[in-house]
């Protein structure tokens, strides 16, 4: 039998949660690198997903801590999309990707890990990413850790300050 080491995964395994929303706690503490937030526009922010599906999982939320989009106000929903195209286009010039998922899961039954703070994925996506490991083993494979996306991604993000 062969084996896929994740240790860095065992840390979501084993911990308590924490309590609360995990987004506001990041935007709140200002531990940007270490939180993975890499940009803050004036309504909604950028981070890496901390758990992603593919190397660059990205989210886009609000500040506002509401569950659906249809509670957000126009300026909010327009810089969550602003930043959305944006997230995109950078995630294309740092790592070319051939393709994109991006959505939004509203409430836990559509698969909202956060149910109760409503954001946008932005997963970049290339031919063959979703092999037998994916559909046979029901495992992802990442092939870069998240510090090592987060400095590749940062300088695109740096100028649209």
């Amino acid at each position: 039998m062969k084996r896929l080491w994740a240790p860095w995964r065992m840390s979501y395994i084993v911990e308590e949660k924490p309590q609360g929303c995990v987004l506001c706690k990041i935007t709140a503490a200002r531990e940007d690198r270490q939180s993975g937030i890499l940009y803050r526009g004036e309504k909604a922010f950028v981070v890496l997903n901390a758990y992603p599906y593919n190397n660059g999982h990205l989210m886009v939320a609000p500040y506002s801590h509401v569950d659906c989009i249809s509670r957000l106000e126009r300026q909010e929903i327009f810089e969550l999309m602003e930043l959305t195209g944006k997230s995109v286009e950078r995630l294309r010039r740092a790592f070319n990707p051939q393709g994109f998922n991006v959505g939004i899961n509203i409430g836990e039954v559509a698969g909202a890990g956060i149910a109760d703070h409503v954001h946008v994925h932005v997963v970049p996506r290339w031919l063959g990413d979703t092999n037998f490991m994916t559909s046979v083993a029901e495992t992802r494979v990442i092939p870069q850790m998240i510090e090592d996306t987060f400095a590749a991604l940062a300088p695109f993000f740096l100028e649209m300050k």
